[in-house]
C-alpha cells in the first residue's frame, strides 16, 4: 500500500514507513484551504493546515509512503482516525506518479470544498496572520508551517507560497516577541 503525503505526513507519519519515493500527485495543488479547529487550533480561533485542492492542470509534489502488506489495515485505521476527525478531508485511492516514472495507487486525503472547514483562496498574507497565532491539540500551527517547509525544501520540493509563508510568519512571530518582551 502507498500512501501520499504532502504535509505533516512528510515529518510525522506516525506509522511505520517500509520505503519513501519521491512522487508527484496530478490535478491537485497543497495549500492552506483548511480552517483546523483540533490539531492546529480551536473552533474559537481556527488554525490554518495544508490540504490537496483539487485544479486542473495542477500537480503536487510530495511523498510516496510505502506500508508493508502486513501493516495495510493496521495503517488504514490510524490514518482514518487521525485524517478524518473532522470529516473535511475525504479520503481518495489516486494515481500518483513515483520519481521513477512508475504510476502507483496511493490513499490520499484532498479537501471537501463543501465543508464548512474548506476555506480556499485565502490571500497569503491573512494566511500568515492566522497561521502565527494560532494553537491546537498537537501545538502551535507555525510549528506545522517550519516542519513542513523544511522537509520540502530538504526533498528538493520547491513551493513558493509555503516557502513565503514560512519567512513571512517567522517575521511575525519575531514581531510578537519583541512587542511581548
Amino acid at each position: 500500500m502507498w500512501v501520499f503525503g504532502y504535509g505533516s505526513l512528510l515529518w510525522n507519519p506516525g506509522f511505520e514507513v517500509s520505503r519513501t519515493v519521491l512522487a508527484r500527485l496530478p490535478d491537485y495543488h497543497r495549500s492552506f484551504c483548511m480552517r483546523s479547529i483540533h490539531h492546529r487550533g480551536t473552533p474559537d480561533a481556527p488554525g490554518l493546515v495544508l490540504a490537496l485542492d483539487a485544479a486542473a492542470g495542477a500537480e503536487c509534489h510530495g511523498l510516496a509512503l510505502g506500508v508493508r502488506p502486513d501493516q495495510a489495515d493496521t495503517v488504514l485505521a490510524y490514518l482514518r482516525e487521525r485524517e478524518l476527525i473532522s470529516s473535511a478531508y475525504v479520503e481518495r485511492v489516486l494515481m500518483v506518479d513515483l520519481a521513477d516514472g512508475t504510476r502507483v495507487e496511493a490513499v490520499t486525503y484532498v479537501i471537501d470544498p463543501d465543508h464548512v472547514q474548506y476555506c480556499g483562496g485565502l490571500p497569503l498574507e491573512e494566511q500568515a496572520q492566522i497561521i502565527a497565532q494560532a494553537v491546537g491539540g498537537r501545538g502551535p500551527n507555525t510549528e506545522y508551517l517550519h516542519n513542513t517547509a523544511a522537509h520540502l525544501d530538504g526533498l528538493g520540493i520547491a513551493d513558493p507560497d509555503l516557502a513565503w509563508l514560512d519567512g513571512r510568519v517567522r517575521d511575525l512571530t519575531r514581531i510578537k516577541a519583541r512587542q511581548q518582551g
